[in-house]
């Protein structure tokens, strides 16, 4: 395929499509970029040439120019001298070159309209290939978080991580046997003395607690 026709696809290719049509993504936008990028050399090579040529039909024209204002000035010198067969002569050398310089004029015309052809697309595909690595950084970022979820999901349906949990529950539930266990001891036995007594203390501090609040607040009625 020729650069110009790979030129024409990639400028009217829609990435987003081929993206979501291909198997993988990050793949396809790698080979999209470096296509663009080699084709990108090629027309930039082939504009090189152009530019080449451009002045060397400048270079040439310039001295058919130099040649036909030469041979007028032959022309005129030989009227002058009354040598009309020599400005004869002269004047077919300087149309001789005219005609050779409207052939280069329509070939440099060509070559200006192909460099401006080159300009343009070399901007698109400049913009193209701007816009596939965009989508490349976009597809990148994408897969490292597909493939995080992925390593999450399978943390989270790994049968060690049941296991453990299994594990964690048991202990919890031998740490409440063990703490009914020890509550148990305190079941169906009777106060001592000295507990009692200090039931008792408890139960006037708070009757004289209630006392206190009482008069307070008749006092600010």
């Amino acid at each position: 395929m020729g650069v110009f026709s790979r030129l024409s696809d990639i400028v009217n290719a829609n990435i987003n499509s081929l993206l979501d049509r291909a198997e993988d993504p990050e793949k396809m936008v790698r080979l999209m970029i470096q296509e663009m990028e080699d084709t990108l050399v090629e027309v930039r090579s082939a504009a090189v040439k152009a530019i080449a040529d451009k002045k060397e039909v400048e270079r040439k024209l310039k001295k058919l120019h130099d040649g036909q204002i030469e041979w007028e000035e032959k022309a005129e010198f030989a009227v002058s001298k009354g040598r009309d067969d020599l400005a004869k002569g002269a004047l077919m050398a300087r149309r001789r070159l005219a005609e050779q310089a409207v052939v280069l004029e329509r070939e440099l015309e060509v070559i200006e309209e192909t460099l401006g052809k080159f300009d343009e697309d070399m901007n698109k595909l400049h913009n193209k290939l701007n816009e596939a690595k965009g989508k490349q950084r976009a597809v990148e970022i994408r897969m490292k978080t597909a493939e995080k979820r992925v390593k999450m999901r399978e943390k989270l349906h790994n049968s060690q991580i049941d296991d453990a949990l299994l594990r964690y529950e048991a202990m919890e539930r031998r740490i409440d046997e063990l703490e009914a266990s020890a509550e148990s001891y305190d079941m169906g036995r009777a106060k001592t003395l000295d507990e009692q007594f200090g039931d008792l203390e408890a139960e006037l501090g708070i009757e004289d607690d209630l006392k206190a609040l009482k008069e307070r607040v008749n006092k600010d009625n």
